[in-house]
């Protein structure tokens, strides 16, 4: 019998968005598709951006999504998310809550034929009305879901971290070139426009040279049942750096369309035992680049967290909050960024489809998703070696 994963999974935090979709084509870096849009409010001042004129994309056929786990994200982001989507659908469900099935069916229009458990989920490379799965497990099932979807045929989407381990994230990456179908990362912020707008300012030097680069994120999980899967070393690969850390280290390399060179870090002090007997509470790092410039980042399950700023040689920006999934606030040295709130997850998932319908590779890719592994790892080194400095393979 396969593991249930279902059982391990609590609701995220949640904010359940109702914003009209818009996504410009400017990649700052990075080659994002376009779409028609609806715009919700505008742009002004400083910071104004134009938005594009629809493209013509070919194949309209939507393609069908499965959605691996109806844990919080899934139920109130994702799911949602699908119905605002113009080239892909919720097809289909894998879960291992029985009582959940009705709801979904009911909600979603998904005929019995689209529903599967862990166990029958290998079956679904005989399901044509499923083209993607999305992986939305813990962070320690990632990469059994990843290749058994592999050898099922099925592109795959999977939740961040890509995995627990460079090991598994190479295994990940071999099983979907092995069996010709495209992995991607669910890093939804590269479809935000405040962290598109850092990406411009960072990588087209908009202000001067980039010289030093801030990214902290957390939350207070303290006052939680501790036997929770985040909690879980197994489950979890490790504590905040893995689940909120990420985003930091995402914010740095997306800032500079950089990566790191080396890391230097530490744990921080434990004061709830009975939370965090397997994983860190807080974590501190600093990431080193090429051109000489210090991302300085921190990661905590005990305290708020959530900025992305940086300095330059003529100016500076400050996200804050940075990473939500909604309600975030940019402003720059010229002035506020004033840019309209979307639905970055319906973004997201539209651009991931269009990847796989035109065989066209995302640069949120796979490969993408092992770099941050390596990076999260060699940050785990460094703490566990009383920050000593580790190099970037």
């Amino acid at each position: 019998m396969k593991k249930n994963p279902q059982r391990f999974l609590p609701n995220r935090r949640s904010f359940l968005k109702g914003f009209s979709l818009v996504l410009g084509s400017t990649a700052f870096g990075f080659p994002f598709f376009s779409f028609g849009s609806c715009q919700s409010g505008g742009t002004s001042g400083a910071e104004q951006e134009s938005q594009p004129a629809a493209e013509n994309q070919g194949n309209t056929k939507k393609l069908g999504i499965a959605l691996v786990g109806l844990g919080g994200y899934a139920e109130h982001q994702l799911a949602p998310a699908l119905k605002e989507t113009q080239h892909c659908y919720l097809a289909g469900i894998v879960t291992g809550t029985p009582s959940k099935i009705d709801r979904w069916k009911s909600e979603y229009n998904i005929p019995d034929k689209n529903v599967y458990s862990y166990e029958n989920f290998d079956q679904i490379a005989n399901n044509p009305d499923i083209d993607a799965v999305y992986i939305v497990l813990p962070n320690g099932l990632h990469a059994e879901y990843t290749i058994r979807a592999a050898k099922a045929r099925k592109h795959v989407i999977c939740e961040k971290p890509m995995a627990t381990s460079v090991a598994d994230a190479q295994r990940m990456l071999d099983a979907c070139r092995e069996n010709n179908v495209q992995l991607t990362i669910g890093y939804r912020l590269h479809f935000e426009p405040h962290n598109k707008r850092v990406m411009e300012l960072g990588q087209k030097q908009v202000f001067g040279k980039v010289q030093s680069i801030e990214a902290r994120n957390g939350f207070n999980i303290t006052g939680s049942n501790p036997n929770v899967w985040r909690l879980d070393k197994k489950l979890a690969g490790g504590g905040p750096l893995m689940d909120m850390g990420v985003y930091c280290v995402q914010g740095a390399c997306y800032t500079l369309g950089q990566t790191p060179v080396a890391v230097t870090a530490k744990f921080g002090e434990v004061t709830h035992k009975t939370h965090f007997a397997e994983v860190e509470q807080s974590i501190d790092w600093q990431m080193e680049f090429a051109d000489g410039v210090i991302a300085d980042c921190s990661s905590s399950y005990a305290e708020g967290q959530g900025l992305l700023a940086g300095k330059a040689a003529n100016g500076w920006w400050r996200l804050s909050p940075a990473y939500s999934y909604s309600g975030l606030q940019g402003e720059t040295s010229k002035g506020k960024m004033n840019y309209p709130q979307v639905y970055e997850q319906a973004l997201q998932m539209d651009a991931q489809a269009l990847s796989f319908k035109n065989k066209q590779k995302l640069p949120i890719s796979g490969e993408m998703g092992l770099r941050d592994v390596k990076i999260l790892m060699a940050i785990y080194e460094s703490a566990r070696n009383n920050g000593k400095r580790v190099t970037i393979s």
